[in-house]
């Protein structure tokens, strides 16, 4: 029989190696040409990430508990999430993990602010325009399904090691939510409420932030929570390319084999997870539940 019926007819080695040399020097004289710009772009970011960090850091271990334990009942109005948080928090510094859960929680935050200011209006602009849509979908599946590993690649080769690069990989991977549940919760308002909106003369920019996201902001928390719980999934990856955190501990346990450390610092990661997961689902709650009422 002959071989090409046995095996698939892939193209020669020395075509494949030719196309790789040929993209990895593009994208290599490409790093070479523009990378100090990107870098210098980026640098505004990295000293607020680093003052953001050193404030966490540099504050008061019970300061930093009153203040979460304070936004967690902002939130839910719940004296058992309150409760929950300063407990889990103690236990975190107990065990010596603190200065690490500051790291992770301020890289957290920077990426999820990041995430919703560039990923809200993503999701606005493919509510409006199906063209849109119909382009920016293909994008997101591909960034939800290809292996975090590979973000770090491109980052690495083009700005190095350190936190922008891990930055940028973690809202690479972790974007996706809250552009999709945008767009879902900005379709899902209700015709005859926009069309009252526009008997009433609202313009784009008063149908859009006084009727669309007020009613689609559970939706859109939605987007939210599921972009820190892929936020805190990225820690560990990102922590090859020397992200501060817990990540680290966890990488060095995985390395060297000691369970107990990466055990504790993975229930850190949890805990944070839990906190996040629940203050901010119950938030998105009690907003639609007041929106209820008020209808």
């Amino acid at each position: 029989m002959a071989d090409w019926l046995v095996e698939f007819p892939a193209l020669p080695r020395e075509t494949l190696l030719e196309i790789r040399r040929t993209i990895d020097g593009a994208y290599r004289e490409f790093s070479r040409s523009y990378g100090v710009a990107i870098e210098d772009f980026f640098d505004p970011l990295l000293q607020f990430m680093i003052w953001f960090e050193q404030l966490l850091l540099n504050s008061p271990w019970w300061l930093i508990i009153v203040v979460v334990a304070a936004l967690a009942y902002g939130a839910a109005r719940s004296l058992w999430m309150v409760a929950g948080v300063a407990v889990a928090f103690v236990l975190i510094g107990l065990f010596g993990m603190w200065e690490d859960t500051m790291s992770t929680i301020s890289i957290i935050l920077v990426c999820t602010v990041l995430s919703i200011v560039i990923g809200i209006p993503i999701g606005v602009m493919m509510a409006r325009y199906d063209r849109a849509q119909s382009s920016i979908t293909p994008v997101l599946d591909v960034m939800q399904t290809m292996p975090p590993f590979v973000y770090l690649i491109p980052v690495v080769m083009l700005l190095g090691i350190g936190r922008v690069p891990g930055v940028i990989a973690v809202v690479i991977y972790a974007i996706p939510p809250v552009i999709r549940l945008t767009n879902l919760g900005i379709r899902l308002v209700d015709k005859d409420v926009l069309e009252a909106a526009d008997a009433f003369g609202a313009n784009f920019r008063q149908r859009l932030f006084g009727v669309q996201i007020p009613l689609a902001m559970p939706n859109i928390m939605a987007g939210i929570n599921q972009t820190i719980m892929m936020a805190l999934a990225m820690v560990v990856i990102a922590s090859m390319i020397g992200v501060k955190g817990l990540g680290q501990p966890v990488l060095k346990a995985i390395t060297n084999q000691y369970f107990t450390m990466g055990l504790l610092n993975g229930l850190a990661i949890v805990a944070i997870a839990i906190i996040f997961d629940r203050v901010s689902q119950a938030y998105g709650a009690r907003i639609q539940k007041h929106r209820g009422a008020g209808h």
